[in-house]
């Protein structure tokens, strides 16, 4: 789990340069002043679907990572068992709108991602607000 959770930060940071790319671009007047208007667009364009592209590859290890987290969760025994295996269902449909985007080129026009994503979010949505509203149940101490 941790493994997964480790190498989806340099991805994701590193992703982040495509979007920082894009505001050096837009807001140098060198590069106004060089390129044409449409190059510039073409250029923002491009690191736009760096950028997309970045997160696809970094959904991966989003996913991954929520399988072993919902077994966490489920085994835990303070948290409730079906924010678990909402977390699990998640990392199966992370792993597969990944697919069904590399794979499949009309895939994104299907609307399957938004609806094959939504059990890891009410997982993720559900372990937070869990731990926020109701937090951890310690003991009372015995005198």
């Amino acid at each position: 789990m941790v493994a997964f959770a480790v190498v989806s930060v340099p991805l994701s940071y590193g992703n982040m340069l495509n979007w920082f790319d894009v505001l050096t671009l837009i807001n140098k007047d060198g590069y106004l002043n060089t390129f044409g208007a449409s190059d510039i667009q073409s250029q923002v364009m491009l690191h736009l679907h760096y950028y997309s592209s970045g997160n696809l590859v970094a959904s991966i290890f989003w996913g991954l990572w929520l399988f072993p987290f919902g077994y966490l969760v489920y085994r835990s025994g303070f948290l409730p068992k079906i924010i678990g295996i909402l977390l699990m269902i998640g990392c199966f449909g992370y792993v597969v709108n990944f697919a069904g985007r590399f794979l499949f080129t009309g895939y994104a026009d299907t609307n399957i991602g938004t609806f094959i994503t939504i059990p890891g979010s009410l997982g993720e949505l559900g372990i937070c607000l869990w731990l926020l509203i109701v937090g951890v149940k310690h003991p009372s101490p015995q005198k």
